[in-house]
Parts: C-alpha cells; sequence; structure tokens
C-alpha cells in the first residue's frame, strides 16, 4: 500500500509540474525576448533623439563616447546629406546572431541598434534551468509527504491488522489505541466495540460452563440418591416403582436445568411467570431432600400458610429452593424450616437453619459471585437470585444469625388470569 501511495503521489506531483511548468516557460521565455527588444528599440529612439540633437548644435559624434555609453551594442546611424553620412560604432557579434531594433525621424537620420541574440538565449535558459530546479524541489517535497503520510496511514492500518489477528486468536482485549485519523478512529472504535462483545461473549461461555457444573451437581446428586434407594429395596417391588418414578421425575428436572441454562447462557430466557401452586413445590424439594438431611442426622420440615399460589416459573422457583436447601445443608446446622407467609404484596418464602449464620464480613457480598464462607464453589446463591429476579421476584438475606432467606414472589391474581412478569421485581 505505501509503495501504491508513493506512485500515485508521484504521478499527480509530475501531472501537476508540467501542467504548471511548461507553460510558465513558455511565458518566461517570451517575457525575456520581448523585454529585450522593447530595451534596443528604447535605445534606439534614445540615440535617434541625440543624433538630431548632435545636427542642430553642429557637433560631430563621438564613435568612442557612443560605445561606451552603450555597451554591447552594434550601431550603424545614416544621416541624409551629401555626401551620406554614417556612422558605425562597436562590432557586430561573432555569432552573428543579431537582434535588432531601428528608429528614424522625418529629417532623413536612421539608427539600427543590435545586441548579441545568443546572450539573451542564455538568458532563457538560465530562467528555464531556475524553473526546472524548482519543479524538482517541488517533486521532492511532494515525495517527502508522500512519504510521512503514507508512513501515517500504513502503520495504523498494520496495526489495526495485529488488532484484528488478536481478535481471531482469542485474545479480546480493546485496544483503545487512536490515531487522530477520523476514518481509522472509527474502525478502531469498532473492534474495540467487538472486542468487549467478544469478551462478555467468552466470560458468558465460562459462567456457563461453571454454572452448569453447579447447577447440574443437585439433580444428580437426588438421582443418585434415588438410584440407591432401589438397589438397597429391591427385594421391595413397590418401594422400587416408587423410587424408579422419582428417579424418572429427577431425570426431567435435570432436563429442565439443562434447557434453562442453555437459555440463560444464550440471553434468551425471559421468564413467563404464572400461577404456580407453592405447596408443590416444596414438597416435591422437602421430599427430594429429606433423604440428605436425615442423614446428617438433621431435620427438614415445612411451615406456614399453606394453598398459597404465586407468579413463578415452576423450574426456577424449584432451582431456588434447592439451592436454599443445599446451602443450609453444606454451611448451616440444626433443623432447617421452609416458612411460606403470604402478604399484601407478596408471598414469602423463608429457609433458615439454627447454624452459626453468616460472618459479617460476607454478609454485604453473599450474592456475588465467587464469594463463598465455606470453602465451597460461590455460584448457587448467585444462580439462585439470578432466576428468582428472572421470575419477577427476589431472593434477600433477612438475618444473618441464624442464617434465613426469603423469596419474595408475586401473588397470582384470584380471578385465575395469568399475568406474565419478566425480570426482577
Amino acid at each position: 500500500m505505501r509503495r501504491r501511495l508513493l506512485s500515485s503521489t508521484l504521478v499527480v506531483a509530475v501531472i501537476a509540474v508540467l501542467l504548471l511548468g511548461v507553460p510558465l516557460g513558455v511565458v518566461v521565455s517570451r517575457l525575456i525576448v520581448d523585454e529585450a527588444a522593447q530595451e534596443l528599440g528604447a535605445e534606439a529612439k534614445r540615440l535617434v533623439g541625440e543624433v538630431e540633437y548632435a545636427r542642430v548644435q553642429e557637433t560631430p559624434l563621438d564613435p568612442q563616447q557612443l560605445e561606451q555609453k552603450y555597451p554591447g551594442r552594434y550601431i550603424q546611424i545614416w544621416e541624409r546629406g551629401t555626401p551620406l553620412r554614417v556612422t558605425v560604432v562597436g562590432t557586430p557579434p561573432a555569432s552573428g546572431h543579431l537582434m535588432t531594433e531601428d528608429a528614424q525621424t522625418n529629417t532623413g537620420v536612421y539608427v539600427r541598434i543590435s545586441r548579441d541574440r545568443d546572450q539573451v538565449e542564455r538568458d532563457v535558459r538560465a530562467r528555464l534551468l531556475l524553473i526546472v530546479a524548482l519543479a524538482v524541489a517541488a517533486l521532492a517535497v511532494a515525495v517527502s509527504l508522500a512519504v510521512v503520510q503514507s508512513r501515517r496511514l500504513t502503520l495504523p492500518l498494520q496495526d489495526l491488522a495485529k488488532i484484528a489477528d488478536r481478535l481471531g486468536s482469542g485474545d479480546a482485549r480493546p485496544s483503545k489505541h487512536r490515531y487522530g485519523i477520523p476514518e481509522l478512529d472509527r474502525v478502531a472504535q469498532v473492534l474495540d466495540r467487538s472486542a468487549t462483545r467478544i469478551s462478555d461473549l467468552l466470560t458468558r461461555e465460562r459462567e456457563f460452563a461453571t454454572d452448569a457444573s453447579h447447577q447440574l451437581r443437585t439433580p444428580l446428586t437426588g438421582l443418585t440418591m434415588r438410584l440407591e434407594e432401589i438397589v438397597a429395596a429391591s427385594d421391595e417391588p413397590d418401594v422400587v416403582r416408587e423410587e424408579g418414578e422419582a428417579a424418572i421425575v429427577q431425570a426431567e428436572r435435570l432436563t429442565a436445568v439443562i434447557d434453562e441454562l442453555l437459555a440463560a447462557a444464550r440471553r434468551q430466557r425471559h421468564a413467563q411467570a404464572e400461577p404456580v401452586a407453592i405447596d408443590e413445590v416444596l414438597i416435591q424439594q422437602i421430599t427430594e431432600w429429606e433423604p440428605v438431611f436425615r442423614d446428617a442426622g438433621r431435620a427438614l420440615q415445612l411451615e406456614g400458610s399453606r394453598g398459597l399460589k404465586a407468579l413463578a416459573t415452576t423450574g426456577g422457583f424449584g432451582q431456588v429452593i434447592a439451592s436454599l436447601l443445599e446451602n443450609s445443608l453444606r454451611h448451616g446446622g440444626g433443623a432447617v424450616s421452609v416458612t411460606t407467609t403470604s402478604g399484601d404484596n407478596y408471598i414469602v418464602i423463608e429457609v433458615s437453619d439454627e447454624g452459626p449464620g453468616i460472618a459479617d464480613e460476607i454478609a454485604p457480598k453473599i450474592f456475588e459471585r465467587n464469594v463463598s464462607g465455606g470453602g465451597g464453589t460461590g455460584l448457587g446463591l448467585t444462580l439462585a437470585r439470578a432466576l428468582a429476579a428472572a421470575d419477577g421476584g427476589r431472593l434477600e438475606l433477612v438475618r444473618r444469625r441464624p442464617a434465613t432467606f426469603a423469596i419474595f414472589l408475586r401473588p397470582a391474581e384470584e380471578d385465575g388470569r395469568n399475568r406474565v412478569v419478566s425480570g426482577p421485581a
């Protein structure tokens, strides 16, 4: 590209110099020749006057004086009379190339004055040489400016190519380089925005992988427990059937979790909240988690108002409860209570235990990603809060000691109409 810029600039400069230099040379040549001719004509008229004055004064012409007064000139003077008087001053040029002008009067005086034409032509050539030198200097300046401009253009383009190549290799850091050229700066801004978007996409993909591994662990644990129950009760067909059906439900929940995680990772999860029977979801979760708590020597109980309905999605609300129960199992202590209450604006589901609670230093950021007080992944509460917000509700830490988390959901309308709620309350 640099070579093309240099060649195109040089071609333009040469054309401009030719378009301006050639006419200028012709005009200068004519001006020099015309000026020399006018000078000769003026000298001829002045000399005629001097000869006429000498005749009136009856003073003879002095050739030496005229030669000193008109150096480098070849002068011929004719005066009418008897006999005809001819005066010659100077010598003709050796080259024989003359530039001649003449003048005469009514009294019979005729003057012819000549000069060497080669001298005039040398003058013309000197001026033309000066014009050529200026043209060469202009071309040199044009080439120098073209080199500077080409470097100013090509170096940013090379830098932009490196940035694009870096983006293609997975390094999505914005460069924030600016070059002082509006068009290139716009390209750099577009690349920076693309880098930011690519970085966001990569971050979301990494978060999805982490979230999936965390969220899938809970239903897989439940499925494992059901299969263990089936193996332990292999001699009791009724128990095997019951546990097998529960395992199928767990597998279906696992599929739903995968679908929701994929939708969330692609930013396509728009929660279509509808009336959900709170008791059904809570009983399902308690049934699944009660064996685990029982093995740990801890109680899991459901308290509060019954028959409540709230606007949510069954899968999202179930995952929030499962995350809170798992959090209590891993980090809490004693009995775990799930309490439901109904207010004017919200259905509240509280999950609390009798453990030591949450440390003061991490309580304000307990819902931030990768924040954990007991060696966990720090993802469960973050995902649970995001799922609650997607259903139009919210998840809050209402008490630090003992730890009590509350889910606030909008109550379902009593007339049975499904009201769609998207986003956080």
